[in-house]
């Protein structure tokens, strides 16, 4: 037989090579159509007599496949949305049926009677890997490329096709939950120790030891259907298991607050499932996952996580007909912090970059940064001696602007100060080529603003980095006036070689993420002033989804900031520009006591020497009349900082900074963690309901103020019963391009 994503080869041996290698596709995923042929090859892998087991591998260089495909996905999401609202029973039984539909067929692979061995040459992730669990043999080649996951869990799901049932059944309990409830990925050291693969072979023998293990007399029947199978850590009702279940409960509730209903299943998939035969676990872990599916959160992140995401970093707004950029040589301007980490990540790329500055001290300074992030990363074993001298070979400290010559792209990172800008863009742009673009990175200044100090704006952008550059997942590029399409695309195609997640941003103060972020401070300083207890306005913050609470945030990026940028807010647009309250709440803590953040060691936390953990300013809750904390209403808290962040992204949107509801939800997420489970700011709405969520604001700005007015946009969507999906739909938006 032939198939159109397999090969089936037999040997002389009776051993079947099934390899994977999907035409027209970088790495293979599960479709409709790859799991129909996966059905047929087994079936065909039964009936001939000939064969004796089978190997299943990938054709495809460093990757087995990165699992589900986003048309699987949103064909759930299709019927759930579609089918339910003509016929609820059948469109549930569709929904349980194709929730199922993966975990019978590996159920069936690992019962054929046959034996079959995984040989898994690169990563390995969802699906793909329950699928090599579901076979009776499973090798790896030892090599950097082999990474293995169930990560699941981080769009808003969980490895619902076998994930949940044999990986505790193959290792221990505690070593599954955590693996499974982080997402963890695994090398293939890891993976053997943990008795989730039974052998690691050079990457040139991996078919040859897979098809050994087969001719060695694998059988074909897994432990847990063999008579007499015990679990690894025991049963559930054991000493070890009453010492591991509370606490394992106890941990999903302090770092879920109980936000992911994908996490919770999880837990619930695995307790009940080791207690009953298998598959009656995994008709358990079937139904949960069909559950699962239809809740708000694996809708939301599954789009925003999954679906937006990838199509953000493969392009969705890129400029059609302009020839992708293949970047030779960078230039970064300014060698502080931010500066050095740009040429950090342009070298890991693989691209030379010229780091200048006006002291060569200074620039090589710069460079030491690199040579910093890479010592610890040879350190945690990420990286060896070789990657490092490669890397720091690429970097090329200067003072003079000439050794800029002819660069594709040239990142100004100076002190943010305009007369500053100005003399750098001048000299810079001077040396690059006709082609060549010019970027700021400004995070205060408009870029339509620096772009007069251009000779060519339309080459001229905003390429807006969030600190630390190596860490942060997300870059802003900002469109001035006259910046054209060139431009953008060259920026984007530079966010995607240094691997990193770009949006489109248009001009405006604080671009969109600042607007965001000062927002969910702002609330945080008007709750201290209005007397609630810090502890409870940090966890508050934290258990409504946010990673770090917002007095926090604003010691990691300086009290003092805050300062200058109400000062600056006010000689710009006015004193009513800024709470009054609030700038005195600031100049107290900054003029008064001197705290000025985590960089003095003195903020809203005190931060003793190490080992000692930071901690609230004690003096804190002096400052102002405290409430009796029963009185506060702690889940209102909680609601204040999500509806104050949506309510500016909201109006960002209305303002037209932002056209595409995938880049507000996505960029608000990977840029300040806006929390995950809702999707995004935008999906936050959209999952509550645009008429919900604009009487919510309402409630809230009569009882806190003006912050909570809800933009004309609003209104306007809730009384048409839209979305932001529907009312900014970025795949309409695309075909009228087209």
């Amino acid at each position: 037989m032939t198939y159109k994503n397999f090969t089936v080869e037999t040997d002389a041996d009776g051993i079947a090579l099934v390899t994977w290698d999907m035409p027209d596709k970088s790495m293979n995923v599960f479709t409709e159509e790859v799991m129909d042929e996966i059905d047929a090859i087994i079936d065909q892998v039964i009936a001939d007599d000939a064969i004796k087991g089978a190997v299943f591998t990938s054709g495809k260089k460093d990757s087995f496949s990165g699992g589900a495909d986003i048309t699987m996905l949103k064909k759930m999401f299709d019927i759930i949305q579609t089918e339910k609202a003509k016929d609820p029973e059948k469109a549930m039984q569709m929904l349980f049926d194709g929730a199922g539909r993966m975990s019978w067929l590996w159920r069936k692979l690992e019962t054929c009677g046959k034996p079959w061995v995984s040989a898994i040459n690169g990563t390995c992730m969802g699906g793909a890997f329950e699928l090599s669990l579901a076979c009776h043999g499973r090798v790896a080649a030892d090599s950097d490329a082999v990474k293995m996951a169930l990560p699941e869990v981080k769009i808003g799901i969980f490895p619902g096709a076998g994930g949940t049932q044999r990986v505790p059944r193959l290792t221990n309990q505690q070593d599954a939950l955590q693996m499974m409830t982080q997402g963890s990925t695994l090398k293939p050291s890891r993976a053997k120790a943990m008795g989730l693969i039974h052998d690691v072979v050079p990457p040139k023998k991996l078919i040859a030891a897979a098809k050994a293990m087969i001719a060695a007399g694998l059988k074909p029947v897994q432990p847990w259907d063999e008579k007499g199978f015990k679990l690894p850590g025991g049963k559930i009702y054991t000493p070890a298991g009453a010492n591991l279940w509370p606490a394992a409960s106890a941990i999903l509730r302090r770092e879920t607050n109980m936000n992911y209903p994908g996490a919770a299943a999880i837990l619930k998939c695995v307790y009940e499932g080791l207690q009953v035969p298998f598959d009656t676990a995994l008709k358990i872990e079937q139904r949960y996952f069909a559950n699962v599916l239809q809740t708000t959160e694996a809708g939301m992140m599954i789009r925003s996580l999954f679906v937006s995401l990838q199509e953000l970093n493969k392009g969705a707004r890129r400029p059609a007909g302009i020839k992708p950029t293949k970047f030779k040589k960078i230039g970064v301007l300014g060698a502080g912090f931010m500066g050095a980490g740009i040429a950090y990540v342009t070298a890991k790329a693989g691209i030379p970059v010229v780091l200048l500055d006006r002291t060569m001290e200074a620039a090589e300074k710069g460079k030491a940064h690199s040579d910093g992030l890479v010592t610890k990363a040879i350190q945690k074993g990420r990286a060896t001696a070789d990657d490092k001298e490669q890397l720091l070979s690429l970097i090329t400290p200067t003072t003079d602007y000439a050794e800029l010559e002819g660069a594709d792209l040239i990142i100004e990172a100076v002190f943010e100060d305009s007369e500053v800008k100005k003399a750098a863009t001048e000299q810079g742009e001077a040396q690059l080529k006709p082609s060549g673009i010019f970027a700021s990175n400004t995070s205060t200044i408009p870029i339509t603003s620096l772009a007069k100090n251009s000779k060519r704006p339309k080459n001229f952008i905003g390429i807006h980095f969030f600190s630390p550059v190596d860490r942060m997942m997300l870059v802003e590029i900002i469109l001035g006036k006259r910046t054209g399409d060139k431009a953008l695309a060259v920026a984007l195609d530079y966010v995607r070689a240094i691997k990193k997640t770009g949006i489109v941003v248009n001009d405006t103060r604080g671009f969109y993420v600042n607007r965001c972020v000062l927002r969910y401070m702002n609330e945080a300083f008007q709750m201290l002033i209005e007397g609630v207890p810090p502890a409870m306005i940090e966890n508050a913050a934290k258990m409504a989804g946010m990673p770090v609470g917002p007095l926090a945030l604003t010691d990691e990026t300086a009290i003092d900031l805050a300062q200058k940028i109400m000062k600056q807010t006010i000689r710009d647009m006015g004193e009513k520009a800024v709470d009054p309250e609030q700038v005195k709440l600031i100049d107290t803590m900054v003029d008064t006591h001197g705290r000025h953040g985590r960089k003095n060691g003195k903020g809203f936390y005190d931060y003793p020497a190490k080992p000692a953990k930071k901690h609230l300013w004690p003096d804190l809750k002096t400052l102002y009349p405290q409430q009796d904390a029963d009185s506060i209403d702690f889940e209102e808290l909680k609601q204040r900082f999500l509806v104050v962040i949506a309510l500016e992204a909201a109006r960002v949107m209305e303002e037209g900074i932002v056209t595409d509801p995938r880049e507000a939800d996505v960029g608000s997420i990977l840029a300040f963690g806006f929390a995950p489970y809702t999707g995004g700011t935008l999906s936050y709405i959209d999952g509550m309901g645009v008429a919900e969520f604009t009487a919510l604001a309402e409630k809230l700005r009569k009882k806190y103020g003006k912050q909570f007015k809800a933009p004309k946009l609003l209104k306007e969507m809730a009384d048409n019963g839209e979305t932001f999906y529907t009312r900014f739909d970025p795949y309409a938006q695309v075909e009228e391009a087209a």
